[in-house]
């Protein structure tokens, strides 16, 4: 259980108080006479005692801890704040009557100073300076929980687009495809452009992976991913559909451009290194290619039918080629 003291009898002093720099030492002196500075010792919590009003605490010795559950636009964090000598928390808990203090823990032997929100207002009210200084702290605390917040939303960011590559290839992955591809086609139509994509299938990959393993399979999807990445424009995407399947998307790109591109992959293709040990026998990679262009009113799951419908055309014809 902690000890309380009146300010007056407490061996403090104004000093170093961030809300009181610059003011009246006698008209503020005499407002605290009577407030609390309680005592805590290390790892105690600080709380409210249930039935009185809010309260504004002032780091006079020691450190004061605060935790708060984040869970505005992401999953739920918990955000911690370190208030040391001089410093103050809950003072938007007085000025809101909404707002929440969250958990406050005693992180060394610690003194504060008490000040409810009658006694605050006074403050405001007759030591001229206070509320410069109040809304000095409020600023300073608002430019301190926005860059926090984009902090959080670049790190959010990151981890989203890390969620939207494969991992074995470095290729973007169907949940990238799924949310970017709409949007694309969306494009393309507003803007009255060309837009082509091409659907690529190694040739009889389970037999590859039975013949050679997996982990030589392995290789071979980021030797495919490599001939792929290599010979698109910045401007293009190479996605892992799923398995063996590989995507191209091509903006801006007419059908006969899809074919030219797709004709270079399947001849590279064939070209590709699985071992960078030139004593091995290199397996052969090849693979069918699937062409079609946006047609107006297309939405995505109808261009990648068409891509899909002309990948099984180049496969019934003796694979490793391009159809359309």
């Amino acid at each position: 259980m902690h000890r309380t003291t009146p300010f007056s009898a407490s061996g403090h002093s104004l000093a170093r108080i961030n809300l009181f720099d610059s003011v009246n030492d006698e008209i503020v002196t005499a407002l605290l006479a009577s407030c609390e500075v309680a005592h805590f010792d290390c790892g105690e919590a600080v709380e409210i005692p249930q039935g009185r009003q809010a309260c504004v605490y002032i780091v006079l010795r020691g450190a004061l801890g605060s935790t708060t559950l984040d869970d505005s636009g992401g999953p739920r964090q918990i955000r911690t704040e370190k208030i040391l000598p001089g410093e103050s928390i809950g003072e938007l808990s007085v000025l809101d009557e909404t707002a929440t203090l969250g958990s406050l823990t005693a992180l060394e032997d610690s003194d504060l100073l008490i000040l409810e929100s009658q006694t605050l207002w006074q403050l405001i009210d007759e030591a001229e300076g206070v509320a410069r200084n109040l809304l000095r702290q409020l600023s300073f605390k608002l430019r301190t929980v926005n860059a926090q917040l984009r902090r959080r939303e670049k790190v959010g960011e990151f981890y989203r687009q890390l969620s939207m590559v494969d991992s074995l290839t470095g290729l973007h992955n169907r949940a990238w495809l799924n949310d970017r591809l709409p949007v694309l086609i969306e494009e393309a139509h507003t803007g009255q452009k060309s837009l082509s994509l091409i659907m690529i299938d190694l040739d009889h990959f389970k037999k590859f992976n039975d013949n050679h393993g997996h982990q030589t399979g392995d290789k071979a999807l980021r030797a495919a991913a490599g001939v792929i990445t290599s010979a698109l424009r910045p401007s293009d995407f190479a996605v892992r559909y799923g398995g063996e399947e590989l995507i191209v998307i091509l903006p801006e790109s007419s059908l006969d451009a899809g074919k030219m591109v797709a004709q270079r992959l399947c001849e590279r293709m064939r070209e590709a290194d699985v071992f960078n040990d030139a004593s091995i026998t290199l397996p052969h990679l090849t693979a069918s290619f699937g062409v079609t262009t946006l047609l107006p009113g297309q939405n995505a799951d109808a261009l990648i039918s068409g891509a899909d419908a002309a990948l099984y055309r180049a496969k019934n014809a003796g694979r490793n080629q391009i159809a359309f």
